[in-house]
């Protein structure tokens, strides 16, 4: 299956970043829903946007890795069925220095993706490019095969249960982080992810940190609001929302709703 509007997502998103960097002092009014998943632009941080034909993302050069992962995952895409096939690779549309596979050989640390592979099911493009370095960071064994997973799992089910959702993900990263490798990749302190979901004209949005060690718990520990998520990442997220809609949704998330105990 084929994603339809690639070409039209794609130059709709690189266009919002050209006109936010050419005209950074203009306020835009917040009219359209296109595009929700794409967080405003971050201050004093590096940014390369690339738009592939499963998500956006992000790409810290100082970093070899992304300032977040950025998608809408669909029913219809949730259902695909192209299996998975890890060929790890730079991200041929980076700009500057980027990781190698050889940089997490023997690091201890797996080659985690922020958009999972489960979600690009739908296009054995969309499955490729998931792969791409740019898409990966490194992540704690234990974490990638746990929590993590059972907030992909989550976000999956409620998919296919409510309808269409917006995913943001991606790194935290702190002046004592690591790094590895001869490209000296930045390992996060920890992960995000933030979901919005518009279900029965309401909008629901929770946020998760993770942080890049063993250990797990309930999902409902790691919750917080948006609110909150911008607050400690400095990322705005779901900012072309409409003012009423966003200041509502991201100052509280309803474990109900999203079913965490």
């Amino acid at each position: 299956m084929i994603k339809l509007f690639t070409v039209n997502y794609c130059m709709r998103v690189a266009l919002s970043f050209l006109l936010m960097q050419l005209c950074c002092s203009c306020v835009f009014p917040k009219k359209s829903f296109h595009d929700v998943e794409i967080p405003a632009r971050i201050k004093g941080r590096y940014e390369q946007i690339i738009c592939h034909s499963g998500y956006s993302v992000s790409y810290n050069a100082d970093w070899r890795i992304s300032n977040w992962v950025a998608y809408e995952l669909t029913p219809e895409e949730v259902a695909g069925t192209v299996s998975r096939k890890d060929k790890y690779i730079p991200d041929p549309k980076v700009n500057g220095a980027t990781a190698t596979n050889d940089d997490y050989k023997g690091s201890g640390w797996d080659r985690g993706h922020m958009a999972p592979a489960a979600d690009m099911k739908w296009s054995r493009r969309a499955m490729e490019e998931s792969s791409y370095l740019s898409n990966i960071c490194p992540q704690n064994h234990n974490l990638n095969g746990g929590v993590w997973k059972d907030i992909e799992e989550k976000t999956r089910s409620m998919v296919v249960k409510k309808g269409s959702m917006y995913v943001v993900c991606g790194p935290i990263v702190s002046k004592r982080s690591q790094t590895i490798g001869s490209n000296k990749v930045v390992v996060p302190d920890a992960f995000f992810k933030a979901l919005l979901q518009k279900n029965n004209q309401r909008w629901e949005a929770i946020a998760f940190i993770c942080p890049n060690e063993s250990g797990r718990k309930k999902l409902s520990s790691y919750a917080m609001t948006i609110d909150d998520l911008e607050k400690i990442t400095g990322i705005d997220f779901f900012h072309s929302l409409p003012d009423e809609i966003e200041n509502d949704v991201e100052s509280r998330f309803d474990l109900t709703y999203w079913k965490l105990k």
